[in-house]
């Protein structure tokens, strides 16, 4: 397709989601704009845009799709802005943000039956973030929810989808107030568990100075996702409030239920809750993408030594296999510690199984 794209925050997933219109599109032209203009400027020379520009309200006049990757009170603002805009008639719009309601009620108050709004949100992400850490795959097989405004028909739903047919994503299409329930159960609710886990911790380290060196494992894995910006959940928290109170009061009370089951020594319901829980998980799909991006680990036992670590990564690096973090997860009494990779996909995190069993004798695992 040829037009006008604009993007209006050149972050990870606004940086990604030019990448992978450019590589589908390569005669679109790919306008960029951020409030830092040093992101802008980056996106340009890494060529992730075609030209970075200062005032987005002049280029979104003659863009042909508009796609916001803001946060989410600052999306509002934009699209009360373009809405005073004498934008192209055939124009889509579309955001990439993580809630939906509010964002679609500003969107239908705004334009009316003026212009054509399709709320959006690619559920993939990163450990990394700024324009720089942008990858033309980073919605591969992920969802993509889509949203679309009552203007909204069958074929702009549809341009829309062609647009974005180089993110390689399985779009879905729901309801703004779907989408937002959705993602708070399997998204929203469990940021702010980790980031209670992750305090609670903080408090239990000023009686025990241990906690911090002992969290380093497993607990530090379990809670990664407590790392994401504060900025960013503030905003998910404050548009996303009526279900995630109610999602809230829902875990509370099964919490006391848990503690009811302590407290009678009822270890019947207490099994049950793990096993059913346990059940579910297991049920998962393994290999897809959802609404909290995939961490693709390897652990690897290995002997404590001087270089082992460089060897490790030196055989990956031999077999051009990219990792994106490395780090000890503990060191044993024994002979043993834990080494923990991790990759971008899995595909390359089975090539990695693969290099080192033909390597080493080191045990390698998953969960």
């Amino acid at each position: 397709m040829r037009g006008n794209v604009l993007i209006i925050g050149l972050g990870l997933i606004g940086g990604s989601i030019a990448l992978a219109i450019k590589k589908e599109h390569p005669d679109a032209n790919i306008y960029g704009y951020d409030t830092d203009e040093q992101q802008a400027m980056l996106a340009k020379a890494l060529k992730i845009i075609d030209e970075p520009v200062n005032d987005y309200s002049v280029t979104a006049r003659t863009s042909d799709l508009i796609v916001i990757c803001t946060p989410v009170n600052a999306t509002v603002q934009v699209i009360e802005t373009l809405a005073a805009l004498p934008l192209k008639g055939t124009a889509i719009l579309t955001d990439a943000g993580s809630t939906k309601k509010k964002v679609m009620e500003a969107a239908e108050h705004y334009f009316g039956a003026h212009q054509v709004f399709i709320g959006g949100h690619p559920m993939a992400g990163s450990h990394k973030s700024g324009v720089a850490a942008a990858k033309e795959h980073l919605f591969e097989n992920a969802f993509y929810m889509l949203t679309p405004s009552s203007l909204a028909g069958v074929k702009e739903i549809g341009q829309l989808k062609m647009w974005l047919k180089g993110t390689k994503a399985k779009f879905i299409e729901v309801s703004a107030e779907e989408h937002d329930y959705l993602t708070g159960v399997i998204s929203h609710l469990p940021h702010i568990m980790a980031a209670s886990m992750v305090n609670l911790a903080e408090d239990a380290e000023k009686k025990h100075e241990i906690i911090a060196r002992l969290a380093a494992g497993g607990f530090r894995d379990t809670t990664r996702i407590a790392s994401s910006s504060p900025e960013m959940w503030k905003d998910i928290l404050l548009h996303n409030d009526q279900i995630l109170i109610s999602l809230l009061d829902s875990w509370v009370r099964e919490i006391e239920e848990v503690k009811e089951w302590m407290v009678n020594k009822d270890g019947q319901k207490i099994y049950d809750f793990f096993l059913g829980a346990k059940r579910f998980r297991d049920a998962m799909p393994v290999h897809e993408k959802g609404a909290i991006p995939s961490s693709y680990d390897l652990y690897v036992d290995v002997p404590d030594y001087p270089g082992v670590i460089s060897e490790i990564t030196g055989y990956l690096a031999e077999s051009s296999i990219s990792i994106t973090n490395i780090r000890i997860l503990e060191t044993r009494e024994e002979i043993y510690g834990v080494l923990a990779i991790s990759f971008q996909s899995n595909e390359d995190r089975a090539l990695a199984v693969e290099c080192l069993q033909l390597k080493t004798t080191y045990d390698t695992y998953f969960d």
